[in-house]
């Protein structure tokens, strides 16, 4: 299990009081009263960085405070960067120059910024976007595995282990995202991963309790398999994992398309009444949905029984949401992430604040678990499909971690009540 602790949100507050935050933001006001704290220096090791790309509204943040205008932001300083691939709109070069930067060749250059040591306390990888090719199941082969590996070799070389935070889902590939997750662990690497969509803006708010029994849950999603799937999943296991006895992994996958995926709902394997509800969350087209093409069911059963159900429908939905039945409650309850686009891409603060709490504290803000799992899951959907929607077995899922109750985006309705 990841070494990680669990804290309630008053706690998570009064830690990362040290470092200002922008007014709408609810802890602002003792933030803002708190004594600075000294900044943990971090390496970047990236694929493409451009205006709105993940390295952008992370790397960014580092560099020009959370609304990255110069503001204040993390106790983080940007020590160093490696970029594989410099486009025609590439803000990497002037960014680097404009805050003294240095970019290396090479990775082990950039973990050791240049010299014989490691100096950085911690390594933040994106290996996201830029141009990469697709297997034949349609997973995008961005460098994560080899971008971790080149890290961790320098660890090995340096006599030296630092906290690392993956960008997005491991992988893609099952056997990358399991050599990345057992290498760190032999190595007793610090790990993080996974996307914003966990610790983001929510619209309504739902009290999903730890311990709770979930007798139904489906998730929406929209857009590609592999690269909207791995949010989809990552939305509907934030909040299924909180139930009683979670988690300890899932028995079996299975990707269904056409009439195969509407008769879970006809045959009441998946509950209409969920499904409903779920959708109703998202903006979506008028009409029926069964209807819709190229629409997608990712359908897996936890070693609880619980059966996990997330509808992918790309050209009909324009979100993601997740709605559950708990056992004793009448009423179903459902959110969706709300994805906010001012200031600069908010959710991703929200994402470098739990990637900011590792550095300082040397330990995983929640657990990396959670990651490997929807990244087998989505994995194994994507070998399903490839292999005509066959059921397959995983046992290599039998992941096993305790959630951790660690705070989400604050809600809405008190973004513009700081002292809330």
């Amino acid at each position: 299990m990841s070494r990680t602790t669990d804290i309630t949100r008053r706690s998570w507050l009064a830690h990362t009081a040290s470092a200002a935050v922008w007014s709408g933001m609810p802890w602002a006001t003792v933030a803002n009263e708190a004594q600075p704290v000294k900044p943990k220096y971090v390496a970047a090791v990236i694929t493409a960085y451009e205006r709105g790309l993940h390295a952008d509204v992370l790397i960014g943040k580092i560099l020009e405070g959370w609304e990255q205008k110069g503001g204040p932001g993390p106790a983080l300083k940007l020590s160093s960067m490696y970029v594989e691939q410099f486009t025609d709109r590439d803000m990497a070069r002037a960014m680097a120059e404009k805050y003294g930067v240095p970019i290396f060749k090479t990775i082990e250059q950039a973990v050791t910024v240049g010299g014989n040591n490691i100096p950085v306390d911690g390594v933040i990888s994106i290996g996201e976007h830029g141009t990469y090719p697709y297997n034949s199941k349609g997973q995008h082969l961005y460098p994560r595995r080899r971008f971790f590996e080149a890290i961790t070799d320098t660890f090995r070389k340096y006599d030296k282990v630092v906290p690392v935070f993956n960008d997005k889902h491991l992988g893609p590939a099952w056997s990358d995202a399991k050599w990345m997750y057992d290498r760190a662990k032999q190595m007793n690497v610090p790990f993080m991963a996974g996307s914003s969509m966990t610790v983001g803006y929510r619209k309504p708010e739902i009290e999903v309790p730890l311990n709770c029994e979930i007798e139904s849950a489906v998730g929406i999603g929209y857009s590609g398999l592999d690269i909207y799937g791995s949010h989809a999943l990552e939305f509907f296991q934030c909040h299924v994992e909180r139930r009683r006895n979670a988690e300890r992994g899932v028995q079996w996958v299975q990707c269904l398309q056409g009439k195969a995926m509407w008769k879970v709902l006809n045959d009441g394997v998946i509950r209409q009444d969920v499904f409903d509800a779920a959708l109703a969350q998202v903006p979506h087209n008028a009409g029926d949905v069964r209807q819709s093409s190229n629409s997608t069911l990712f359908l897996f059963q936890y070693a609880d029984g619980l059966l996990g159900a997330v509808f992918m429908l790309p050209g009909y939905a324009r979100g993601t949401s997740v709605a559950l039945k708990l056992n004793g409650k009448n009423e179903i309850m459902g959110t969706r992430f709300d994805e906010r686009t001012e200031p600069r891409h908010p959710h991703f603060a929200w994402l470098l604040k739990g990637i900011e709490r590792m550095m300082h504290t040397g330990h995983p803000t929640y657990p990396v678990e959670r990651t490997l799992l929807t990244s087998g899951i989505l994995d194994r959907a994507l070998t399903s499909l490839d292999q005509h929607q066959q059921k397959l077995m995983t046992p290599e899922l039998k992941i096993q971690y305790r959630p951790v109750d660690y705070p989400h985006a604050p809600r809405p309705d008190l973004t513009s009540h700081p002292n809330q």
